[in-house]
Order: C-alpha cells, then sequence, then structure tokens
C-alpha cells in the first residue's frame, strides 16, 4: 500500500468501509480478502451485484466507489478523449484514442444506469444485450465498448490491473 497515493488511500479506504456496509446489508461477514485496491474492487462489484439479485437495494456509497474506480479504471486502460462514457450520477470518463472532444456534446458518448454499467465490467451482461435491451445509450460511430468489456473476468481468474482507483499509472 505504500505506493498508494494519500488520494488512493482515501479512496480504498471508502471503498472497503462501503463494501463492509453492502456485505453487512446482505448478512455476511466484512471483506477479509487481499488489501490491494483491485481485489477490493472486485469484492464490492460482487457485493453490488449479489444484491442486486436477491431484489435488495444496493448500498449508494459502494456504487459510487465502485463506479468511479471501474470509471478509472477504462480511462487507464484506454487513454485518449474520442468516447465520453457516462455513468450518472457518479462520473463520466473519456477514453479512447481518436479525434479530440473540448466544446459541446462530444460526437461518441455511451450512458448507463450505474447497475448496468457494473454488470458490463463485470461481464454479468454482454455490450450487445445491454444495447440491445435498451439499458445501455450509445451515439456516434466510436461508441461501441464490446472490445473493452468486461474489464476484468471472473475472480477465479486475473483480476483488474492497476490501482482500480484512477491511480493505476
Amino acid at each position: 500500500m505504500a505506493s498508494l497515493s494519500p488520494a488512493a488511500r482515501r479512496r480504498l479506504a471508502a471503498l472497503r468501509s462501503a463494501l463492509d456496509e453492502q456485505l453487512a446489508a446482505l448478512g455476511e461477514p466484512p471483506y477479509a480478502g487481499p488489501g490491494h485496491p483491485a481485489a477490493a474492487l472486485t469484492a464490492c462489484v460482487q457485493a453490488l451485484l449479489r444484491a442486486q439479485r436477491r431484489g435488495l437495494a444496493p448500498h449508494r456509497p459502494a456504487v459510487k466507489a465502485a463506479v468511479r474506480a471501474t470509471l478509472a479504471e477504462l480511462a487507464s486502460r484506454y487513454p485518449g478523449q474520442a468516447v465520453e462514457v457516462r455513468v450518472p450520477p457518479y462520473g463520466a470518463v473519456q477514453c479512447f484514442p481518436g479525434p479530440r472532444h473540448t466544446r459541446g456534446t462530444p460526437p461518441n458518448v455511451v450512458e448507463t444506469d450505474p447497475l448496468t454499467w457494473l454488470a458490463l465490467v463485470t461481464g454479468d451482461l454482454t455490450w450487445a444485450d445491454a444495447v440491445s435491451s435498451h439499458r445501455v445509450s450509445a451515439s456516434g460511430a466510436r461508441a461501441d465498448l464490446s472490445p473493452a468489456l468486461p474489464l476484468w473476468s471472473p475472480p477465479h481468474e486475473a483480476p483488474l490491473h492497476g490501482t482500480g482507483t484512477g491511480d493505476s499509472r
């Protein structure tokens, strides 16, 4: 953890706290897994999706922390400003190489709700299914995230690379 910036340590602490609150709401014990950010983020996203599948309201601070961290991971893996990915009300990033956008509405925009976004980044939902069911709005020639999703494999495989907290470079 020594390599994390103070801001990244604060984000990780907030993520861990929100994760433990979500786990408590699910009737599960606190997180006892690895302390690195990618593992905590993976556990948080999985807990949120479990809550949704059980018909429980996902813990709002956990949703916020997970969405922001996964958006940061996307921007870290695919730097650029050709596509804007929006997950209101928690965040938006510009990513993917190509023509830079600086004013007005970007020509390539992807927008979805937080739980759909988390299902996409984990592979619980495919890009094609999300678009065809209108759970994702994608406009512009470059607004296809299918080559980038899911961001990481299921937990028995490799987790997120980098820190998953926006400081992965």
